[in-house]
C-alpha cells in the first residue's frame, strides 16, 4: 500500500537529513539559516528512536528499524554515564563542550523510546536500559519537598537552582515523563513504578489548573501550551478515572481556546500536534469528543509546517514554528516526530480505526 505523502517524506527526513549522526544520536534541531545541526541530544534521540519505531510499524520498512536500533544502541552504549548511571543532557563530540547537566524529563522520554524499541525488537539491552534510567528517575531527582527536581548538576547531582521558567520548575508537565514509570511498570510488574507514577499524578492534578496562562507574554504562553500538553498525554493512562476524566476534558478545552487566541502571533507545530493527538486519544478512550472540521482545520494547520525543498537537511521535516505569520528557522526532530504521528492519526481516524495506541505515543 502505498504510503501518505507526509508520511514518506517525515521518515525520508529522519533517514536523510543528517539530523542523526552516525554515532546514532540525534540533533536538537537543525537550523537552516545558519545551515547547521545544534548539539545531539539524549532526550531528542529518544523521541527519534520512538518516531522510527512508529514509522516502522506503520510502513513495515526495515531502514526504519535499523536506524531506531542505532538510536537505541547510541543511548545505551555511548550515551548511558555507567559511573553517575545516569543519561546526560547533552552528548559531547567533535570538540564541542556540552553543559554538565541530568535533566528528569528527558530521562523519562529516553526511557519510553527505549521501550518502544524493547516492543519492537525484544532486545533485553534496551528493556535493561529503560529499567535503569526509570530508577535513575526515582533515585536522583526526588527533592525534599516531594516533588522531583526538573535538572541536576553533573557529576554531583546537585539540583539546580528552581526558577519561574517552566523547564527549571517542578510541574505538572513532569506527568509525561511519569509515563516511563507506569510503562514500566506494565512491561515489569515492579509495584515501585507504579507508585511512583501515581504519586506525580496526585501532585499534577493539584496543580495543573495554575499552570495556564502563567505568564503575561503571549510568546511564552505558548511555550507553556506546549509543556501542558505534556500534562494531557501524560493523564492518557488513567482516562477511565472520573477525576482524570474531567481534567483532561477541562484541560484540553482551555489549552485549544488558548492556542487560537495566541497562534495569529506565535504558533507552534508541536503544540497542534499533541492537542491532536490527544483529542484522538481521548474520543478513542470514549471521553472526549471531536468535531470533524475542527480536527480537518488542525491537521491542515499542521501540514503547513512540513517543508518540500531541495535541500535534503530540510525536506520533509517539520518547522518548529511561525511568529506573525513568518516561519521560524528551526526544522525539528520533535516537531517532525509529533507532526507525522498526529496526521498518520487523523487518517486512521478518517478510515473508521485509530490504530495508533497510548504506548506507541511519541
Amino acid at each position: 500500500m502505498a504510503q501518505p505523502s507526509f508520511l514518506y517524506a517525515a521518515g525520508q527526513w529522519f533517514l536523510h537529513s543528517g539530523i542523526q549522526h552516525t554515532t546514532g544520536g540525534v540533533a536538537r534541531y537543525y537550523r537552516s539559516d545558519l545551515q547547521e545541526n545544534r548539539a545531539i541530544s539524549t532526550e531528542i534521540t529518544g523521541y527519534a528512536a520512538g518516531a522510527l519505531v512508529y514509522l516502522h510499524r506503520l510502513t513495515g520498512e526495515p531502514a526504519y528499524l535499523d536506524k531506531a536500533i542505532l538510536a537505541g544502541r547510541f543511548l545505551t552504549r555511548l550515551a548511558w554515564d555507567r559511573r553517575l548511571e545516569t543519561f546526560p543532557f547533552e552528548y559531547a563530540r567533535d570538540g564541542m563542550e556540552v553543559e554538565p547537566l541530568a535533566y528528569f524529563f528527558d530521562t523519562g522520554i529516553i526511557v519510553r523510546g527505549l521501550l518502544a524499541l524493547w516492543r519492537a525488537t525484544g532486545d533485553t539491552e534496551f528493556k535493561e536500559a529503560a529499567r535503569n534510567g526509570g530508577l535513575a528517575m526515582a533515585r536522583d531527582f526526588a527533592a525534599a519537598d516531594g516533588q522531583y527536581e526538573p535538572i541536576l548538576r553533573l557529576p554531583e547531582k546537585a539540583p539546580l537552582e528552581r526558577e519561574c521558567r517552566w523547564s527549571r520548575s517542578p510541574g505538572c508537565y513532569q506527568l509525561k515523563a511519569a509515563m516511563a514509570w507506569h510503562e514500566l511498570f506494565e512491561e515489569t510488574g515492579e509495584a515501585d513504578f507504579e507508585g511512583w507514577y501515581e504519586a506525580l499524578l496526585g501532585q499534577a492534578l493539584r496543580t495543573h489548573e495554575s499552570f495556564l496562562p502563567g505568564d503575561a507574554d503571549r510568546a511564552r504562553v505558548m511555550d507553556r501550551l506546549h509543556a501542558y500538553s505534556y500534562f494531557l498525554e501524560g493523564l492518557l493512562p488513567v482516562l477511565d478515572r472520573e477525576a482524570c476524566a474531567r481534567a483532561f476534558n477541562a484541560g484540553l478545552a482551555r489549552a485549544a481556546a488558548l492556542l487560537s487566541e495566541i497562534a495569529p502571533v506565535f504558533e507552534r507545530s508541536d503544540v497542534i500536534a499533541q492537542l491532536l493527538r490527544v483529542r484522538l486519544l481521548g474520543e478513542a478512550a470514549g471521553i472526549a469528543h471531536l468535531d470533524g472540521l475542527a480536527g480537518e482545520a488542525e491537521a491542515r494547520s499542521l501540514s503547513s509546517f512540513q517543508m518540500e525543498h531541495f535541500d535534503l537537511r530540510i525536506k520533509g521535516g517539520f518547522y518548529f514554528g511561525r511568529k506573525e505569520g513568518r516561519l521560524l528557522p528551526f526544522v525539528n526532530p520533535v516537531s517532525t516526530a509529533f507532526g507525522l504521528q498526529a496526521l498518520a492519526m487523523w487518517q486512521e481516524r478518517r478510515a473508521g480505526r485509530l490504530a495508533t495506541t497510548r504506548q506507541m505515543l511519541i
